[in-house]
């Protein structure tokens, strides 16, 4: 009986067709709970064959935590309503509030500062508040009311931005 498990688990797993729709890392961890050595054996090997088969047709792809992150240091700024479906673990929020990073430029002058990050990202003055362009080298840039954002630089006065790239 063992070797029919064996073999079916092996026919099903060469010949299962993997779809996004029916592939899912719960499909391994089910097996756990197969007490019979064979059967859970034939479980996992079903399993896994679907995903290996999802992930060559492109249909599955692992994210470690550190591409996540790298995600949402590199979206922060922009609306993505997609985004926390992409973060790992369970909690709440897990969203980013604040980050600091270091400028690579300031353009213009009293009002109208065009910032850019050594990250890449533009960010534009959006109020009226007279700062000066000083040769800053660091911007704390967090959530504010509403959506919007705010910035310092270098430990400044704290003013509204946007982000343009």
């Amino acid at each position: 009986m063992t070797r029919i498990w064996c073999i079916a688990g092996m026919i099903f797993a060469l010949g299962a067709t993997a779809t996004a729709q029916d592939v899912s890392t719960d499909d391994v961890y089910a097996c756990t709970s197969v007490t019979e050595d064979a059967e859970r054996l034939a479980c996992y090997d079903a399993a896994v064959g679907r995903l290996q088969a999802a992930e060559a047709a492109g249909d599955v792809t692992t994210v470690t935590r550190q591409e996540v992150e790298q995600v949402r240091q590199d979206s922060f700024g922009f609306s993505i309503p997609s985004l926390p479906s992409l973060t790992l673990g369970k909690s709440d929020d897990q969203s980013l509030k604040e980050m600091t990073l270091p400028v690579k430029a300031v353009r213009g002058n009293r009002g109208n500062l065009v910032i850019t990050l050594e990250n890449g990202q533009i960010w534009r003055q959006t109020d009226s508040k007279a700062l000066r362009n000083n040769g800053q080298t660091e911007a704390q840039i967090y959530e504010a009311a509403f959506g919007s954002y705010k910035m310092k630089l270098d430990g400044g006065i704290a003013f509204r931005v946007e982000r343009v790239k």
